[in-house]
């Protein structure tokens, strides 16, 4: 029987790898490596654009815009109040106050009209009207704003201006926005007056108490509430049928609607006169206030004329523009005689 072939006589399967299969291996190395760092920092990043879009989303509901011209109003009744400038102390606290106000009635405004909120195109995309914020989040949130806002003034202020900015809150949240928008063509009219208790604030804040100057402030904004929101509800007519909420041109119609904006403008301008007839602001404040009152009432006679969306647009616009003008009129009046 012959013998077994030799095993070392084997020819042996070479073990040693071709260059072009290394080559090809360190790629795909080089590769899995690649894409292990894109995996693992994808997921940073995700998270960090969610925290942002939250953040955005928590700040979109406190309505910063509306903060800001409230705060020029509250800082226009400190100068008034303290003819001068008070402390940068007084004025840091008390603005941060009435911004944690401000913030929380919008926030709570957010949660109350989230049905509405859906079936109107200029706020459709509002956090909680598109579910990204739920809406008992977007409720603590208001609540706690609120909170803050009065523990804020009460313990570096003062007690009044505290019980100030709550009551505006309340007013806002409970007297308009639960009760008066979805009920009666005056809604703005009454309900508006919500936005007049930041000079109140700053009065407040300054003095300790309220005084007729004070109540004149008050009376300023709350008429130039009512041309302000109805040249916008002019603007979204549309919008407010839809949502079912009785604004005036809804019910009454654009006519009207113009027809009152104008009455309600002479109001405005010759309540700004009151300060300078009580002596409280002088020639300077009272010649701004005559000039920037006669330009808001040639848009609301041109408004009441061409009958225009683009004229109710420039009503509305100016009007933003008209209140925190006048009352940096009132701080420079003061500064000058000062």
């Amino acid at each position: 029987m012959p013998a077994p072939p030799d095993r070392a006589a084997r020819p042996r399967r070479s073990t040693a790898t071709s260059p072009r299969t290394g080559l090809m291996k360190q790629l795909a190395i080089i590769e899995a490596a690649g894409q292990r760092r894109r995996a693992g920092g994808t997921e940073p990043a995700a998270e960090r654009a969610r925290w942002r879009g939250l953040v955005a989303d928590y700040v979109a509901m406190t309505k910063p815009k509306i903060i800001a011209l409230l705060l020029v109003t509250t800082l226009g009744a400190m100068i008034v109040a303290r003819q001068g400038f008070p402390s940068l102390g007084l004025i840091f606290w008390t603005l941060l106050g009435g911004a944690l106000a401000s913030g929380g009635a919008g926030a709570i405004n957010h949660f109350v009209d989230r049905d509405i909120d859906t079936r109107m195109g200029r706020t459709r995309w509002r956090p909680v009207a598109t579910g990204r914020v739920r809406p008992w989040q977007a409720l603590a949130f208001g609540v706690a704003l609120g909170t803050a806002s009065f523990a804020v003034l009460a313990v570096f202020v003062n007690l009044l201006s505290a019980a100030l900015a709550l009551a505006g809150l309340l007013y806002y949240v409970f007297i308009y926005t639960c009760w008066l928008k979805r009920t009666t063509p005056h809604n703005i009219v009454i309900g508006g007056a919500a936005g007049s208790f930041p000079p109140l604030v700053g009065w407040a804040a300054v003095t300790g108490n309220l005084a007729l100057p004070a109540l004149i402030l008050f009376a300023i904004i709350f008429f130039w509430t009512p041309p302000h929101f109805w040249a916008l509800a002019l603007l979204i007519r549309g919008d407010y049928e839809r949502a079912g909420v009785p604004m005036l041109p809804v019910v009454h119609g654009a006519a009207e609607t113009r027809r009152q904006i104008f009455l309600y403008s002479l109001l405005m301008v010759a309540m700004t006169t009151f300060l300078f007839l009580t002596r409280t602001s002088g020639p300077l404040y009272l010649a701004l206030a005559l000039g920037l009152g006669g330009y808001f009432l040639y848009d609301a006679i041109l408004l009441l004329r061409q009958r225009t969306q683009r004229a109710a647009r420039r009503l509305y616009l100016y009007s933003l523009l008209y209140l925190a003008l006048l009352f940096l009129a009132m701080a420079v009046d003061h500064a000058v005689r000062k």
